[in-house]
C-alpha cells in the first residue's frame, strides 16, 4: 500500500519525504488556501521534492470549466494527477480526460455507487473520505471494505485512495482491505511510528549499555 500526504505545507512534505516512505502528495482548496502561495508555484515545488503523483484540484464544477482547468494542472509536470469532484460534469469530465492520458483522482466519494461511476468512467483514483464518514455515525471503513469487493469483482484498474484518514487505525484496517494507497495529515504520518514497548525497550537497551561501561 502506498503512503502519500495530505497538505501542501512544503516543510511537512519536505520531513515525510526524508523518511524515505512518501509515494506522492495529495492537495485540496483548502490546504493550498492555508499557505498562502500560488497555487501553480505551490504545485512546482511540491514536485520537485516528490517523484510520485501529485494531486491538484480543479475549482471549477461544469464540464468545460473542469477540462480546461485540468488541461493547465496536467501541463505543469508529468506527476499532477488533476482531482475532480464526484459530480455529473465531474464524471463526464473524467472519462474525456482518461480517453486524453490524462491521470484523475475523483474525490469527495461518499457511497459504493458512487465508486463504481467513477471506476466506469476510468480514473486513475477513487477517493472515499472515511473520518468524515465516521464523523455523522456511519463506519467509512465499510465504505472501503465495499469498493475493495466491487473493484475486485470485475477487475476495475482504479486505485482505491483512502482519503480522510484521522488516525494509524485507519491505516492499518486499509491495508488489512487491500487498499491500494493512503493519504494521511503529517501528524498521522508521524504517529505510525508510535509503540510505547518501542520507547521503554530503547530505554532500557540504552540504560544496560551505559551500565556495561563501554
Amino acid at each position: 500500500m502506498k503512503i502519500f500526504i495530505d497538505t501542501a505545507n512544503l516543510a511537512q512534505i519536505k520531513e515525510a519525504a526524508s523518511y524515505g516512505l512518501l509515494d506522492g502528495v495529495t492537495t485540496n482548496p483548502s490546504l493550498v488556501a492555508k499557505e498562502g502561495k500560488n497555487f501553480k508555484q505551490l504545485l512546482q515545488e511540491i514536485v520537485e521534492i516528490v517523484d510520485g503523483p501529485i494531486s491538484a484540484e480543479v475549482v471549477a464544477t461544469d464540464y468545460n470549466g473542469i477540462i480546461k482547468e485540468a488541461n493547465e494542472l496536467a501541463k505543469i509536470h508529468e506527476n499532477i494527477v488533476v482531482k475532480v469532484p464526484l459530480i455529473k460534469d465531474g464524471i463526464k469530465a473524467v472519462k474525456k480526460l482518461t480517453e486524453e492520458d490524462i491521470k484523475t483522482n475523483v474525490t469527495l466519494c461518499f457511497s459504493a455507487s458512487q465508486a463504481i461511476l467513477a471506476a466506469k468512467a476510468g480514473a486513475t483514483y477513487i477517493s472515499p473520505f472515511v473520518g468524515r464518514l465516521d464523523d455523522i455515525s456511519f463506519n467509512g471503513m465499510d465504505l472501503i471494505k465495499q469498493i475493495v469487493e466491487i473493484y475486485k469483482n470485475y477487475n476495475y484498474k482504479t486505485q482505491i485512495l483512502v482519503a480522510s484518514i484521522r488516525h494509524p487505525l485507519h491505516v492499518v484496517e486499509a491495508a488489512l482491505m487491500g487498499a491500494h494507497v493512503c493519504t494521511m495529515p503529517f501528524d498521522v504520518i508521524e504517529k505510525l511510528f508510535n509503540h510505547p514497548l518501542t520507547s521503554i525497550g530503547l530505554e532500557k537497551f540504552l540504560k544496560d549499555w551505559e551500565k556495561s561501561n563501554q
